[in-house]
C-alpha cells in the first residue's frame, strides 16, 4: 500500500522504517495482534488504516505482514 510506504520508507513522524529490524523489535515484542490493531485503528501520528479507509482489516493485516517479512 502506497499509503503505508509513504511514511515507512522515510520514517516520517517516527514511523518504523521498512527493513529496520531494530525499529520494529520493540513493537513486535508486544505481539503481532497489537501491531494489527495499531495499524487498523491508528496510534499516535499514525492514522487509522494508513489513510486507506477503503482497505479491509484483512488487507491492513497483510500489509503489516509484508512489513514484518522485510526484517
Amino acid at each position: 500500500n502506497s499509503g503505508c510506504m509513504a511514511c515507512h520508507t522515510s520514517g516520517a513522524a517516527g514511523a518504523p522504517m521498512f527493513r529496520d529490524a531494530g525499529a520494529w523489535s520493540t513493537r513486535l515484542a508486544k505481539g503481532v495482534d497489537m501491531l494489527y490493531s495499531n495499524a487498523i485503528n491508528g496510534i499516535g501520528a499514525m492514522p487509522a488504516k494508513g489513510l486507506c479507509p477503503t482497505c479491509s482489516d484483512e488487507e491492513i493485516e497483510i500489509a503489516v505482514d509484508y512489513m514484518l517479512e522485510g526484517i
